[in-house]
């Protein structure tokens, strides 16, 4: 299973949690590459992933199949060669950008499993990245051998508020996403979504411009990007910022390593015994 995370020396707590996870509940080998970069932007400084934590990371997964590895690839190059001007400055790390590069990285195979790292594989999710991406055309409209460009869920909060058509839902959280990249490749989605971003300051910029320009993309059900609340049949939970509104009205952005958070905010125990093994581990990343 090819899986893709990108960000800088900040996500590393992060990565590590995530990828334990893949590892506890994936049984085939998992080939885990981590685009990275070093930028500066005005105060704003993006260090790279240490080699010693991506070192680290890629023993961990050789521990339990000797055929997985941690690879980093270094894109400042291309960072810098084509920087998302226009967003710089929003509120949405550089960082997380970096996924839009993906097509100009060589080294990169044709599908990814792209995962942000605040996502915990719960199940195996083997099901997800070996789905068929043919696309239903229709007989002759000139559209046969077509492939999705990428597959993911519904926004749990976007899909109400954006969509490119008034009466359908088609707005995808870009945290868990099937990449297709030898048809971005060909279609040059990614090529396409630099440019948005270069020109025109969005809100969330690179999920905003992959919903946008994205022609073929597949709807997946709602247990392979859980963002909201666990579910008996959740496969990936994802743990972006959700409202509530008791006792007041308010936000809540609890991070999965914030292991007390977890426990107290969220009341989740579900993740325990995978926490315990994070906390054994974590000081080893440094």
């Amino acid at each position: 299973m090819n899986i893709l995370y990108c960000g800088d020396k900040n996500i590393q707590e992060g990565l590590l949690l995530s990828v334990l996870s893949l590892r506890r509940t994936v049984q085939e080998a998992l080939h885990i590459y981590v685009l990275t970069m070093h930028y500066q932007e005005g105060e704003k400084t993006y260090l790279p992933m240490t080699d010693q934590a991506i070192a680290f990371l890629d023993m961990q997964v050789k521990a339990e199949n000797r055929d997985s590895f941690v690879k980093k690839l270094d894109i400042t190059d291309l960072f810098v060669a084509d920087t998302p001007e226009a967003n710089l400055s929003t509120r949405f790390t550089a960082g997380c950008m970096l996924r839009l590069y993906a097509d100009l990285v060589p080294e990169l195979p044709d599908r990814l499993l792209y995962l942000d790292y605040d996502v915990i594989c719960r199940r195996d999710c083997t099901a997800f990245y070996a789905q068929d991406l043919t696309y239903p055309a229709k007989k002759g409209a000139g559209q046969e051998g077509l492939e999705y460009e990428l597959a993911g869920v519904l926004d749990y909060y976007g899909r109400f508020f954006f969509r490119n058509r008034p009466l359908h839902m088609d707005y995808l959280n870009s945290g868990v996403l099937l990449l297709n990249l030898k048809e971005i490749r060909k279609t040059g989605l990614f090529e396409k979504c630099r440019a948005r971003c270069r020109e025109k300051e969005m809100f969330m910029p690179d999920q905003s411009a992959i919903n946008k320009l994205c022609v073929r993309k597949k709807i997946c059900p709602r247990r392979f990007n859980e963002q909201r609340i666990l579910r008996d049949d959740t496969v990936l939970q994802h743990f972006t910022t959700s409202f509530r509104f008791f006792p007041w009205f308010h936000t809540l952005c609890v991070k999965p390593w914030q292991v007390e958070q977890v426990h107290e905010k969220l009341k989740l125990h579900e993740y325990d015994d995978l926490l315990q093994e994070f906390t054994q581990l974590k000081p080893q990343l440094f």
